[in-house]
């Protein structure tokens, strides 16, 4: 069922993220060593060699996907007002994602290039153990831009919610700076996604510096909060995290959450699931669960509650895209 998506004045969360469809397929441990993979690491990849990597592999499914583009789906099947900045190719790829991210609720007008490289798209390899192994060719992605991110959307957005992937390229570094400049102009509120340790080896100092001047809320899974302060355990880096961040909710897999804000320290226990079939969007979800409390004004538990139920939910299916409505989990976190 397509859901309406929100007008521009009346938003909850606005993201800004690699808009990519993802190709997702079953491999192991030997798969990944012969295609050159560290397993359950995130590798950029250039055109060639996203083709060289897809050639060595089964059959595969193609949905719609990118970091940031999950959590806005999930937001909207929660009932929350979103939109979403990201850049695709006028192509098939680029018109199946546009389809399914405003089918899922999400408004998305940001204009599609006419030329230049192909919609992006990350090939996931899922093992048995249920870890995702990502490929990732950033194509059109690499075009977004300052001029892609509007000042009324900013102004509409209770929080704005930057992508950590978008890092990787100088425009759309630029374009996280003005969408955080402008979200504290008027008074909203800035979250980021860490995304993936990788990412945060590459560009520690200037994440430090982010998470530091420019955003209010952080979320991150425990080995990249770690590795962003180069601390040797989690319990060395919740007091740094504490003075850095007005909100940090951290991720711990099957221990749960952790959620620092001032001098409150909240643990949250992980979700039970049926079965583990896929961890991709897990991280997605999560946040999902966190930013519809946060703009809703959830007490911060339930807040952390909803997250881990959202993650939950996405782990018991392949993909990063829930497969029934979200929005029972609302209750379900504030009842608990």
């Amino acid at each position: 069922m397509t859901t309406r998506a929100p007008d521009a004045t009346e938003l909850d969360v606005l993201g800004l993220g690699n808009a990519i469809v993802d190709v997702l397929t079953e491999a192991d441990d030997r798969m990944l060593e012969r295609l050159g993979l560290a397993k359950g690491t995130m590798t950029l990849v250039d055109e060639a060699r996203m083709a060289e990597l897809y050639r060595g592999v089964g059959p595969a499914v193609e949905v719609s996907g990118g970091s940031c583009a999950n959590t806005m789906a999930a937001l909207a099947s929660l009932g929350a007002r979103v939109a979403y900045v990201g850049k695709v190719q006028r192509d098939q790829l680029g018109e199946v994602f546009g389809h399914d991210i405003r089918a899922a609720g999400v408004a998305f007008n940001t204009p599609p290039l006419d030329d230049g490289p192909p919609t992006a798209r990350c090939l996931i390899l899922v093992t048995p153990d249920a870890q995702r192994t990502m490929a990732t060719y950033l194509g059109a992605c690499v075009e977004l831009g300052p001029d892609d991110v509007e000042e009324d959307r900013v102004a509409a957005a209770r929080i704005t919610y930057l992508e950590g992937y978008l890092w990787d390229r100088p425009e759309a570094k630029a374009a996280c700076l003005k969408a955080a400049e402008l979200a504290h102009r008027h008074g909203r509120q800035v979250a980021l996604t860490l995304s993936d340790p990788f990412c945060v080896a590459r560009w520690r100092a200037e994440f430090a510096d982010l998470v530091a001047h420019h955003v209010d809320i952080v979320i991150a899974n425990e080995v990249e909060i770690c590795g962003l302060y180069g601390a040797n355990s989690f319990d060395d880096v919740i007091d740094v995290v504490r003075s850095q961040s007005r909100i940090a909710a951290l991720t711990r897999g099957a221990d749960g959450s952790v959620i620092v804000a001032g001098d409150q320290t909240l643990a949250i226990p992980a979700m039970p699931i049926a079965a583990l079939v896929d961890t991709t969007g897990a991280g997605d979800l999560y946040a999902a669960g966190l930013l519809y409390g946060l703009t809703h004004d959830l007490p911060l538990a339930a807040c952390g509650r909803l997250g881990s139920l959202c993650a939950a939910h996405i782990l018991g299916h392949y993909g990063a895209r829930a497969a029934r409505p979200l929005k029972p989990l609302v209750a379900a976190a504030n009842a608990a």
